[in-house]
């Protein structure tokens, strides 16, 4: 399938970086990001190394993530000598944005409430409106949504953005949405010790790369899909208590503190996953993409080119 340019017309200037380079860029980036916030966090000792401590989460969030996006942003200025518009942040960011944060926040809802009803969550403890509001129970709940925002939005512009755009201007859509769904399913292989909870895990990560891709393809932008995918973890982690990839967010929820009932299969809950571990995400998701695929105009010339 030929090449497509999938945010804005490239610049007659441009430096494209190679396929090959651009998968191996992408993990570069992401982990030198990391080494950097960890680093100077593990010789100095600042903060806690233990990510469930609210405070080390948010700096993770802000430092790591932000960090290669920077990376990724100077690549994209300085060495391809492309605007930020042909990564697809271009414009109406605030509409874009603001629709895709709601529709993330009603997906992951829509979720919980559906693991909830099979019986496989029980209550734990009451949210921040049951307990009382004060500074201290709000203050992380709003600073994680900043760092949520950041680390939402890197992956988005990393993977979406910046590797599939690229991928898509050489090889069409189809492989571009394959390899960095892959890739990006990948990048969460550590995030749990190996066991069946992550192996599903997995699956449904590149499945949400795939859906989001798709949605980010669609819109010919990422502004909706980095409000979504940062919506999405917010309200997982600080909405309900429950596990994000694997990492737990050690604050009062907002809305209430949720556990697997014991004895709940572990396919249902997404065990030490957390819920993007369970099949109600697989479902949901390959539903999600194949409306997508159907309904989104994603059926020209053999592939997925929109209509």
């Amino acid at each position: 399938m030929p090449g497509r340019e999938l945010y804005a017309a490239a610049p007659s200037h441009q430096r494209r970086t190679w396929s090959v380079a651009a998968v191996i860029l992408a993990l570069v980036f992401v982990v030198v990001g990391q080494l950097a916030a960890f680093l100077p966090m593990q010789l100095t000792q600042f903060l806690p190394p233990d990510q469930n401590h609210w405070p080390t989460l948010a700096y993770i969030l802000f430092v790591a993530f932000g960090l290669s996006a920077v990376l990724t942003l100077a690549w994209v200025v300085l060495f391809e000598r492309r605007r930020l518009a042909n990564i697809g942040l271009n414009g109406d960011a605030g509409r874009r944005f603001g629709r895709g944060f709601g529709i993330g926040l009603a997906y992951l809802a829509g979720v919980v409430c559906i693991i909830w009803a099979t019986g496989a969550y029980q209550v734990e403890s009451a949210g921040i409106f049951q307990t009382g509001l004060s500074a201290a129970v709000l203050t992380p709940l709003v600073v994680l949504l900043f760092g949520f925002i950041v680390q939402g939005s890197t992956e988005e512009i990393v993977f979406r953005g910046w590797l599939m755009g690229i991928i898509a201007s050489r090889h069409g859509l189809v492989i571009a949405l394959t390899v960095s769904s892959l890739l990006f399913g990948l990048a969460h292989g550590g995030n749990i010790a190996p066991s069946p909870e992550l192996a599903l895990a997995l699956v449904n990560i590149a499945l949400f790369g795939l859906f989001i891709g798709l949605y980010a393809a669609r819109e010919g932008s990422i502004w909706g899909v980095c409000g979504w995918h940062a919506a999405w973890n917010w309200l997982l982690g600080t909405g309900f208590g429950l596990e994000v990839s694997g990492e737990v967010v050690n604050v009062t929820p907002s809305i209430v503190d949720l556990q697997a009932v014991d004895g709940s299969a572990w396919w249902l809950t997404g065990g030490a996953f957390g819920p993007e571990g369970s099949v109600v995400v697989t479902a949901v998701l390959l539903i999600s993409a194949v409306v997508l695929i159907v309904r989104g105009g994603f059926a020209r010339q053999g592939g997925l080119a929109p209509a």
